[in-house]
Parts: structure tokens; sequence; C-alpha cells
């Protein structure tokens, strides 16, 4: 009963962990996102299996209380092993502030990290060393800090997959490894959405309050600190469950398999769900998904590409007419839903302006985003090839002097910039969009007689146009030819923007006028626009980089990819394209509207030609689908396939051609001729990413002048 007693660190926390987690399940299970009805055995494999998992993950949690526990003693004090130990931490400490230590070799933030963690062990073990009638206080207060900072961080993980389930309808998943990595955004986006202060103040209260008892229950392990042999005892038991966990918490994850997405991640861990992600942030094709020979695979794509050869997308695109040396302007609009605009069922009026421009269009009525984040919507205009598994090309270290839309511009001559109100460095942009031939122009860029209203996200989306503006203006004058990409920030949480605009007020922070803002500053936009000189002489593309949310109850709900995008001439005639296409897939469009002749190596394709094969794409950053035929075919990791047949589910007083809604229905007997589609669009575009066959060396080679230029 007294080696039990030793325990009572370890149990109570783990307890504690168990009753949280458990609330936090019943909290997202009725969570409103949470869009599904679960069985009783459903949500027995939800809570049973979870808590499994959930004992098992905090087991190995429960590692770094386990190697500060064991450590504790007092005769490492007794002399001279004391000072003997003492001079040992004094030595380490002067050889990693030395600047030469083998920590100094990584870079970065390492040495100051293992300088500060050392430093405080020295001092720590100083004063138990020369301070032995305060040792027990000191001791005391250092075991109610280590359980206070894991209570917080039991607290602390369940407030952020809770609000992290809020926005995404998810557990962790890769979303959450990125927001790691760009702490101020996401900071500055949490301080700006919700009223942090209350929250944390009311955390470290009950934080505190949980502490206390916990510390009441726990120590007497301190009090009577565990002999040699007890901590034998301790460590072997905790060895067994931890080598157990490390098996048990992989298997349990495979047990994660019902057809309802909802049900797999209510399960799951969010701990373990959050280490999948880091883990898998790089997926090689060829290594988790499945292949067929890359010959077989470049075969089939030529059914679809017939004027490509060999094991690349190279092809001659030729126009019978005279090309238009017109201006473009690209706009990717922030989180634009279809079903936000008044064609696609909304009844709330909050995209006035993109409605009525509809109409004077050529609108694209069924257009899918290749992904759920800005960095896929990025990737698909801007290289027009289908997204590949893992992280976006945007933010991987190869991703310069590629294939791109800018290229094709540079090569007919144009002025190329990237425009975006936030701090390009944000996802990568910068590195990318410079690496391809573009100019940028960011939140730097803006004098401060030029910022009217910002949040953490950039400026609002009137003066990053009031300032693109001015940019066409002197573009104008140079006689060229301009294209400029345009990423707009103002329809993201916290949904702040300048009062007074639109009927919805800015304090609000609510979606809705988040994307009325937006559509009132595109209005703006175009008013300003009108009055230039360059206007009538200009195109403009219109299309969301993503949707608002990819929460569904399957992997790939239709609905969550569905986007508006248009392309509207001046004086042009409206028409409206209804065939099934991909984001990747409007900027070849754009080509062909202006007579483009040009060697190309896009996936995409112009949709208005005769031999166009309808078919979109629609991924995660693991799960990788091609909707053709009526079916959605889905490669996922580890070789898995499925399909689904696709049936409408029709809602009353919406055309047609605006119905965004399908019921996923498993196929009993697999189409084999669709999944080998499906997997040579997605190996193609990996392979010729992988052996650098995607990039843009023949225009770079014509035009390296140019070019060099443009980047510099």
């Amino acid at each position: 009963m007294n080696f039990f007693k030793k325990l009572s660190p370890f149990y109570n926390l783990a307890l504690l962990y168990f009753v949280v987690s458990f609330t936090l399940r019943i909290v997202l299970l009725f969570h409103p996102i949470t869009q599904s009805s679960f069985s009783f055995i459903e949500s027995l494999k939800i809570f049973s299996l979870g808590l499994v998992s959930d004992f098992f993950v905090f087991s190995i949690a429960l590692a770094f209380l386990w190697l500060y526990l064991i450590f504790i003693s007092n005769s490492k004090y007794n002399k001279p092993y004391g000072y003997i130990i003492l001079a040992g931490f004094l030595a380490l400490l002067i050889y990693i502030a030395s600047g030469k230590s083998i920590f100094d070799e990584y870079g970065g933030a390492l040495p100051k990290i293992v300088l500060i963690f050392v430093s405080l062990k020295t001092l720590l073990f100083a004063l138990f060393l020369f301070l032995p009638k305060h040792r027990n206080k000191i001791r005391y207060w250092l075991f109610a800090f280590v359980i206070f900072l894991y209570v917080l961080l039991i607290l602390q993980n369940a407030i952020s997959e809770f609000f992290f389930w809020n926005e995404f309808g998810v557990k962790y998943n890769f979303i959450a490894v990125n927001y790691l990595i760009y702490t101020n955004e996401v900071i500055g986006n949490i301080m700006q959405s919700y009223p942090v202060i209350p929250i944390f103040s009311t955390l470290f209260a009950i934080t505190g309050i949980i502490t206390y008892f916990i510390i009441k229950n726990s120590k007497n392990y301190i009090d009577e600190i565990p002999s040699f042999s007890e901590k034998i005892k301790i460590t072997a038991l905790y060895a067994v469950l931890f080598i157990t966990a490390l098996v048990a918490v992989p298997g349990l994850a495979k047990t994660e398999n019902s057809k309802n997405v909802f049900v797999n991640e209510l399960q799951s861990n969010g701990i373990y769900k959050f280490y999948l992600a880091f883990q898998n942030n790089k997926l090689d094709y060829y290594k988790f998904y499945k292949t067929i020979p890359n010959e077989k695979a470049f075969a089939i794509l030529k059914q679809e590409l017939p004027a490509i050869s060999g094991k690349n997308t190279l092809r001659e695109i030729k126009e019978d007419s005279l090309e238009q040396r017109k201006n473009v302007v690209l706009i990717t609009v922030e989180s634009l839903s279809a079903d936000f605009m008044k064609i696609y069922g909304n009844e709330q009026n909050i995209t006035p302006f993109l409605d009525s421009l509809a109409q004077k269009s050529l609108l694209f009525t069924n257009v899918y985003a290749a992904g759920n984040r800005t960095v896929r919507g990025l990737e698909a205009v801007t290289l027009c090839l289908p997204p590949t598994a893992g992280e976006s090309v945007v933010k991987r270290e190869d991703n310069k002097n590629k294939f791109s839309t800018g290229s094709i511009f540079l090569q007919k001559g144009y002025n190329v910039k990237f425009m975006y109100g936030g701090d390009a460095f944000f996802d990568n942009m910068q590195d990318f969009y410079s690496g391809n031939g573009y100019q940028i122009v960011d939140k730097s860029s803006f004098a401060k007689n030029e910022v009217t209203f910002s949040n953490v996200w950039g400026v609002c989306d009137e003066d990053m146009y009031n300032k693109a503006i001015k940019i066409m203006n002197a573009e104008a004058k140079e006689n060229k030819p301009f294209f400029n990409h345009i990423m707009t920030v103002s329809n993201h949480r916290p949904f702040t923007y300048p009062d007074n605009k639109i009927d919805i007020p800015g304090n609000i922070k609510s979606r809705d006028g988040g994307v009325k803002y937006t559509d009132y500053a595109l209005r703006q936009f175009f008013k300003q626009a009108e009055k230039q000189p360059w206007y009538k002489n200009t195109v403009f593309v219109i299309v969301a980089d993503h949707c608002a949310s990819s929460a569904g109850k399957t992997e790939l709900p239709l609905d969550k990819y569905r986007i508006p995008a248009l392309i509207y001439t001046p004086g042009a005639k409206p028409e409206k394209f209804n065939k099934l296409m991909s984001q990747i897939d409007v900027m070849p469009t754009l080509f062909g509207l202006l007579n483009f002749d040009y060697h190309s190596k896009f996936f995409g394709c112009d949709v208005l030609k005769t031999d166009y094969q309808p078919r979109a794409f629609i991924a995660t950053y693991q799960d990788l689908g091609l909707i053709k035929d009526n079916v959605l075919t889905i490669l996922s990791p580890k070789q898995q396939i499925q399909q689904f047949q696709l049936k409408l589910n029709e809602k009353t007083g919406i055309s047609p051609e605006f119905q965004i809604y399908y019921d996923e229905i498993p196929l009993k007997s697999k189409n084999q001729s669709l999944i080998e589609q499906t997997i040579s669009y997605y190996q193609a575009a990996s392979y010729v990413l992988k052996e650098k066959e995607y990039q843009f060396k023949e225009i770079a080679n014509k035009n390296k002048k140019l070019y060099a230029n443009v980047r510099d």
C-alpha cells in the first residue's frame, strides 16, 4: 500500500487527463460542426477505444515526470559527490556558453535553449547543495511547478483541441503543425478572434485549484522520497507501461476505420494525431501510395492530354487567332465557398457585387478547389498541377524556377507581380513567388498613409486594392502589359474590417461580415479600376483559394471544395460554362481566351476546347481525390483506395448547375479504369516534381536576362 502511494503523482495526473478527455469528447460530439448522428456501437467505439488510446498516449507523456521524479534524492548532495556534480554542471555551462559547442553547429535557437536549461539546472543544484535547511521547501515548490505545468498543458491542450475542432471539424492535423511554425500570425489571430484574457485567466485559476488538490494527494513522494529499490520498481513498472504504449498507440489508431469520419476523429487522440501530422508533412508518393509503372502512368495520362510524349507533360499549345496582349488581374479570394453566393442558394445577400459580376462574366459554375489551405489554392492557379501528397509545393525547399502561370506571362513580356496585404513571409509565399519570377508587393511595401486598417493578417482588402490601383497606373505607363496576382486577406478569422462599410459591424467578428466586406472591397476596386485608362484592356480573373471549412462526414466532402470562379472581360458577352472542372484549369483557360501560343507543362487544361475531358482534383495533405464520371476516387497512404458513387442531394430553388451537395455512396465493385486514371495523374505529378521535370528551364534559357531582372 505504501508503494502504491509512491505512484500517486502519476495516477492523479492520469485521472485528470481521462476526465478532461472524456468531457472534451462529449463536447465535440454535440458541437454544431459535428454534422452526424452516431449509432450505439459507434458511440461505444468512440469512448471505449478512445479512452484506451488516451491511457497509452498519456503513459508516454508521463516520461518527463518519471525522469524528474526518479532523480529526486538527498544523497547526491553529500560530500564530495555534491561538489563533483556541481563542478560538472559548471564545466558544461562554460562549454555551452563558449559558442563553440556541438549545439552551435545546429544554429537557430537551440544553443540558447540548452544554455537556459543547463543554467537553471546548475542554479537549482547549487541552491539544494548550499542551502540544506531550505531544501525541502525548494523541492516542494519545484514539485508544485512541475505538477502545475502538467495540469496546465492538459487543460490547454483540451482548449486548443476544442478551438481547432471549431475551426476545422477535426482533431489536430497538418494545419496544426504549420501553426507552430507561424506563431506570430497564429497567436495574433487568436488574440484578435477570442477573448484571450478571460479565457487564460480562468484557465490559470482552474489550473491552480486542480494543482492544489493533486499536490495534496501526491506530495508523499517528496515527503518520503522513495528508496533506491523502490525507484527500481517504479522504473521497471513504468518501462513496461511505456514499451506497451509504444506498440498499442499505433495499433489503436488502425481501428479508426469507420466510414464516418467524425467517428474516427472523435475516437482519435489529439496528441497522437499531432505527432502523426508532424511526421507525415512530407509524403513520398512512391512509398505511401498505390503505384503503377511510370511508363503506364504517362501512357494513361496521354489519353487525357494527347499532345504529351515521354515521361513529362510538355506539349505545344497553338491557337488559330491573333494573340491578345491584354493586362491580367488574378484575384484569389480568401475562403470563398460557393455557397456564400446567391446563385448557389445563399439567402443572406452577403456577396451582392460578386452576384452581379457573375451575370456579366464567363462564369464557371462547377469548379472544385484543389485543397483546403491557401497555399493549395495558390499552387493550383500558379503551377496548374494536381495537389501532390504532403506539403504544398509553395512551402517546399524545391519550389523555385517552376513552370508557372507567371513564367508564361514572363515569356510574353509582361510585368509579373504577386500582391498580398499581409507579410509574404507567411506560408513561404515570399520565397515561392520571388523564386518563380514574381515581384513581391506585401505589407512591407505600404507607406504609413496607405494603411487605413489592419489586423494580424495584414491590411484590409480596400487598402490592398488601393495600392494595386497605384501600381497598375504606374505599370500602364511602361508600355508593356502587366499580370498582377492579388491574394486577399479580409475574409479570415478574426473577420475584422473597417467600420461603416457594410451593415455588419466589424467588431462582431462574424464570418458573414468577413464575406460581405470582402465583396464590398471588391466592388470599390472595380469602381476605381473602371476610371483608369488600362481598364478596358484588362481581363479580371476571380477565384476562391479554398472553401471556408473542410469539415464533413466523409474524407473529401464535395460541398467543402466547391468554389466560385469567373473571368470578366469588360465589354465581352456573358457566358456560363457548366462542365466539371478543376481550379488548376482556370489559368490555362484564360491563356486560351487570350489566344496564347506557348509550350505547356501544365496538367490544367483549356476547358473551352472541344477535346476537354471533365474531371476535378480535390485533396487534403494525404487523401488525393479525382472526381470523374460521377465517381470520386480517393488514394490514401498505405496503398489504400476508395471509390464513391456520387448521388446528387438536390436542394429546391437552386438551378441544376449550381447544386453542390452530393451523397458519397461506397462502390461495391471498383472501377479499375478510374483508379488507374487517378493514380496516373497523382503519380505523374509527383514524378515530374521529384525528377525536376516541372522546371522553367526552356523559357528561362531563352529569357535569362528578363527572368533575372524580374527576380531581382
